[in-house]
Order: C-alpha cells, then structure tokens, then sequence
C-alpha cells in the first residue's frame, strides 16, 4: 500500500510498487517505480522512467522519459537527468518540435549507485553498480562501477573500497 498525499498528481498509468512513501508536491506520469522506493517533496518523474526497489530519490529532482534507476539507488536533492543530446524548440522551418522531431536517449542508474544532491546527467550514459558521484557534479560520461567521480566534468577520483 503507497502513502500519498492529497498535493501530488500521480497519474492512472503510473505502476506503484508496494510499500512505496510519496510526499508532497510530485508529478508522476507513465512510470514505474519499486516497491519500498521513496520519492521526496517536489519530484517529477515521467513516462517511460523506471525506478527500483528500495531507491531513494530526494527531493526537487528531475527523472525524465528514458532514465532507468536499478535497484537501491541514492538520488540526492536538485538532481536532473537530460534526455536529448541536442535539444530545440523549433524545427529549422520554425514550427515547433514534436515528439517526432527528437531523439530519447536511454540512462542507466545501475544497483547502489548514489548521486550527490545538485548533480546535473546528460544522456545515454550509464552509471555503474555502487558508483559514486559527488555533489554539484556534470556527468558527461560512463561511470565505471565502484567508481567515485566529481566535478565539471565529472572525472574519476578513486574507486571504492567494495569494489
């Protein structure tokens, strides 16, 4: 059974795993998320976005269309995920783009990867297992499991001691 909230609007179509804990102020639409997972104050989550079991995603973060989370994933505060790598408002005729007009791509949080709060993700990236980014970070690129990365761009700074 899911804890909502009468300041949320969660869409028919989106799929709540049992035990699932929504706070205020969330927008979900056509997604998935895992039983035991608990998704904070002022979160969206779109169609087509998947979260795990037992994630956290903290709160006024960003999941868009295309962006999985495994499971026991951390998502701290003020995280945004992209999906398109070139994005417009226009076509080059100057009619507005469409959902035909772009490309999604996909992003893999992998199993007990954290992200750090303020962190920005571009697409088609995967984060490996119990990877760890830090604080305020721009990931551009794959993060290798166990990894620990920081910065702008984001680079590798030590593996963990798990891995």
């Amino acid at each position: 059974m899911s804890t909502l909230a009468a300041t949320q609007l969660i869409a028919p179509d989106v799929k709540l795993g049992s035990g699932v804990r929504i706070f205020g102020f969330v927008n979900l639409y056509g997604c998935e998320i895992g039983d035991e997972s608990k998704i904070g104050t002022f979160v969206e989550v779109q169609k087509g976005a998947r979260i795990g079991r037992r994630c956290k995603v903290s709160s006024h973060t960003f999941i868009c269309e295309g962006v999985t989370l495994e499971d026991e994933v951390f998502v701290g505060h003020n995280v945004t995920f992209t999906n398109d790598r070139f994005p417009r408002a226009t076509n080059p005729d100057g009619s507005l783009q469409t959902d035909a007009d772009w490309n999604c791509e996909p992003t893999v949080v992998k199993r007990g990867a954290s992200i750090g709060s303020g962190t920005t993700l571009l697409c088609g990236l995967t984060v490996g297992e119990g990877a760890i980014i830090g604080a305020g970070s721009v990931v551009t690129r794959d993060v290798p499991p166990g990894a620990v990365v920081a910065g702008n761009p984001a680079r590798i700074l030590r593996q963990t001691s798990s891995s």
